[in-house]
């Protein structure tokens, strides 16, 4: 069988697919049939529409989505150009689709983006006490700088259920 299955950049109207996505992947009873879940760290919603197409619109910024041969949303990845570095975030898979490769391919996609864009490395931030997450890119070559960052307070955020904070981590381009 042939693989159709493309990854290319989001566009406006892809807004609501993707904050259903994206709450699925992370937040609710629908994230725990994946590894990635958030559901047991923070109550309330990942993302919205507003904050996504605000992100889209914002200058140095693209959605890259995974979708398959018949358009449907299986995947994405924020990236964000800031300087000489491609921040990553928000790489999100389906919960049902998680361990078949789709974020491995958007990880590459990111990181192609980043050489495309001249990028000297890729920084992303990841909640401390997401280990198994922390270990995946690891193995993908990322690597924890030793900077940590507050975790937001706005409950655009989510709603932590302990106090949290991220590492960042990084990954040579």
């Amino acid at each position: 069988m042939i693989n159709t299955n493309e990854i290319i950049i989001a566009g406006s109207d892809d807004t609501a697919a993707l904050t259903i996505l994206v709450n699925s992947a992370y937040r609710g009873d629908s994230s725990k049939k994946g590894w990635t879940t958030e559901a047991d760290l923070l109550d309330g919603v990942r993302t919205d529409s507003v904050s996504l197409t605000a992100m889209m619109k914002n200058p140095g910024c693209v959605i890259l989505k995974y979708i398959d041969a018949h358009g449907g949303l299986l995947g994405c990845v924020y990236l964000q150009k800031k300087q000489t570095k491609l921040y990553l975030g928000m790489l999100t898979v389906s919960p049902e689709l998680q361990g078949r490769g789709i974020g491995k391919q958007l990880l590459a996609a990111a990181e192609n983006y980043a050489k495309q864009n001249h990028c000297t490395a890729i920084t992303m931030t990841v909640i401390s006490v997401r280990q198994e997450l922390i270990a995946w890119y690891e193995r993908h070559g990322y690597r924890d700088t030793g900077e940590t960052e507050p975790f937001p307070t706005s409950p655009a955020f989510g709603l932590p259920k302990q106090p949290l904070h991220f590492i960042v981590m990084e990954k040579p381009i």
